[in-house]
């Protein structure tokens, strides 16, 4: 036995069901192997033991995603004390919720015959008393598990009725008369071990992490189902059941990754610093040679920063929720570090194509018909008064001093510099290009762009315990240009030249991913589409940096996939909550029910404004890219 391992003494009982009856959490070690987790109070334990003469393997961590669990090994010198534990623990329980479940969960190991085909479809057996008054309960377990797919292919689920519930082998720690006695419920779920080759016994990793959280989702349904059902409380959510207190490894995975992601710019890195140059050589050479482009040196080795990244063991975090999230993020930050390597080369195009995505065709006709059917001339942005970059910065810092209020704290400026043409938000700072021009009719929807919702999402991010929140979730870009661009259309500043605009990044980057070099898409975005040269220039020079970046699809994709989710019944104010991906947005639900995250504490001021509400009504009917045009409003 190990120093640090516990005994289940009398005393250790005690201490347990001592802090449950105070609703505090339980995380104790048991005997050789093992732990009992219980995060507050709840009406259910899960329950899965390894026998002595079993080997350690994946399965031991199938449970431990729940909020509620107990895994141990059973020998005969324990099994009481253990035995004791458990109906402790049910005891103490059940006095708050008057019933209770246990669920004791065991894994079987197939032998593949010599000329038998594998099978990975999952595959569960349910088994439950012959007279049971949770009929309810099993039967929501059994649709939930039937729902599992594994490899495309429905999980099959067999209900059996048995008086001993237990895994083979091993004594029952609660007998039917005990569990009638106690008043609590006991059923048993049987799984076959798909993830595991039957002729090697090698582990399928990816197979296991999908088989563990469909699981876990699948119990928590059961566990919400008969709360509601058997118990006097009414949980909002079945998400509201999970976990709330995480292990240090999610922390230290966290801190981690955003050590590495806050350690340099990816954007800065990728981005010229001889524009204006460049735009000269090009304008000399009467718009017929590529000019070429200077970069930042890297602030760091890519190579290291890798082997730094792949470093961190985020197979130690239990939540199966929050490993996906950080292991998706780990692998963005090895696609872009490996951008970083590829930088100026041509196989930066592909590590783009990777992140950014490519241009479909349904988006390339949208483009390319926003483009034709709105005039290359346009009043919205001709009224002749232009601020310069000191004056935006003016206006940008009364816009953060108004968030200071709410957020003291928060270290966001806004900086004029040398070294960048427009605006660029990194770490939550306001870069302005010092020989910026900006048409008075824009100010506010670039504010309500940059500030409103750039900065405004990193200090929300910034306040929750999670730091990916404003860091970015893997792929959040595409979703925050798009909350970026709508921000435009809520204050009035979507103007005819702004959209053109976007519809033009979204074709210069299909066409580069076409092969088209640099002159041909200047060409054809000066002379066929009527761009003023300059404009044509930086949106040709954006498309082309680094050695091709499509990052600028996002803007238009992002616009069309948010005004789908809003006329599909989504909320569009909690999606400030940091910088997240549309497909995220179920992730945040379910950690806010859990209440890990805590509330967002900044409303875009945008959001107040009093044609606001009008506008997201018309939003929720269903409107396109084109509707959004409207004039400027000075």
């Amino acid at each position: 036995m190990k120093k640090n391992d516990e005994i289940i003494t009398d005393l250790f009982i005690s201490k347990v069901c001592g802090r449950l009856a105070e609703n505090l959490q339980v995380r104790r070690t048991l005997p050789e192997w093992g732990r009992v987790n219980i995060d507050r109070q709840l009406p259910f334990l899960c329950i899965y033991r390894r026998g002595k003469d079993k080997s350690p393997s994946l399965s031991d961590s199938l449970i431990t995603g729940e909020a509620s669990y107990l895994t141990a090994i059973e020998n005969r010198k324990s099994h009481k004390q253990l035995s004791s534990l458990v109906k402790n623990i049910v005891r103490t329980l059940k006095e708050n919720f008057g019933s209770f479940l246990v669920v004791e969960v065991w894994v079987t190991e197939h032998v593949q015959t010599e000329n038998e085909l594998p099978d990975y479809n999952g595959a569960f057996k349910i088994i439950a008393p012959k007279k049971t008054k949770i009929t309810s309960t099993i039967e929501s377990l059994e649709q939930s598990l039937k729902k599992i797919k594994i490899r495309r292919e429905n999980a099959t689920v067999e209900v059996i009725h048995a008086s001993k519930i237990t895994p083979p082998g091993l004594p029952p720690l609660i007998t039917y008369a005990e569990a009638e006695q106690l008043g609590c419920h006991v059923i048993g779920v049987e799984i076959s071990s798909i993830y595991l080759d039957r002729k090697t016994g090698e582990v399928f990793p990816l197979i296991f992490r999908k088989l563990k959280k469909s699981f876990t989702r699948a119990l928590q349904n059961s566990f919400f189902e008969f709360t509601r059902s058997h118990t006097p409380f009414r949980p909002p959510h079945f998400h509201s059941l999970g976990r709330r207190s995480m292990v240090k490894a999610v922390w230290e995975t966290d801190t981690q990754l955003a050590e590495i992601c806050n350690g340099f710019d990816f954007l800065l890195q990728v981005t010229p610093i001889n524009i204006d140059s460049a735009w000269s050589f090009f304008q000399r050479s009467h718009y017929e040679k590529k000019p070429h482009f200077i970069y930042r040196p890297l602030s760091l080795d890519p190579a290291t920063a890798k082997r730094q990244l792949f470093q961190i063991q985020i197979e130690r975090i239990e939540d199966s929720t929050l490993a996906q999230l950080l292991r998706e993020h780990q692998l963005e930050l090895d696609r872009k570090f490996t951008m970083l390597i590829d930088r100026n080369t041509e196989r930066f195009i592909y590590g783009s194509l990777q992140l950014y995505g490519a241009v479909d065709d349904s988006l390339m006709k949208l483009a390319t018909d926003l483009i034709e059917q709105l005039p290359p001339r346009s009043r919205d942005e001709s009224s002749g008064t232009y601020v310069d970059a000191l004056s935006f910065a003016e206006r940008a810092n009364e816009e953060l001093a108004y968030y200071r209020t709410i957020i003291p704290e928060s270290k966001c400026k806004v900086v004029v510099r040398e070294d960048i043409t427009g605006l660029m938000v990194s770490n939550g700072n306001l870069l302005i290009g010092a020989k910026l021009k900006i048409p008075a009719t824009r100010i506010e929807a670039l504010i309500a762009h940059e500030v409103g919702t750039h900065v405004l999402t990193y200090l929300n991010g910034k306040s929750q315990p999670l730091q990916q929140l404003y860091i970015g979730f893997p792929g959040y870009d595409e979703l925050q240009e798009g909350l970026a661009v709508l921000s435009e259309y809520l204050v009035g500043g979507l103007t005819k030249p702004r959209m053109r605009l976007l519809a033009a990044r979204v074709v210069a980057a299909r066409q580069m991913i076409d092969g088209a070099s640099f002159v041909d898409v200047f060409r054809h975005l000066n002379y066929d589409y009527g761009f003023e040269r300059r404009t044509a220039f930086n949106i040709v020079m954006r498309t082309f940096r680094g050695g091709g970046l499509t990052k600028d699809a996002v803007y238009l994709r992002g616009l069309v996939q948010l005004l789908e989710y809003l006329k599909n019944g989504g909320a569009l104010e909690p999606l400030f909550v940091g910088k997240i991906s549309a497909d995220h947005v179920p992730i945040i639900n379910e950690l806010q029910w859990r209440k890990v995250l805590h509330p967002t504490p900044l409303r875009p001021r945008f959001l107040s404004g009093p044609d606001t509400n009008k506008k997201l009504n018309d939003l929720k009917s269903g409107l396109t890219p084109m509707n959004l045009i409207q004039r400027s409003k000075i």
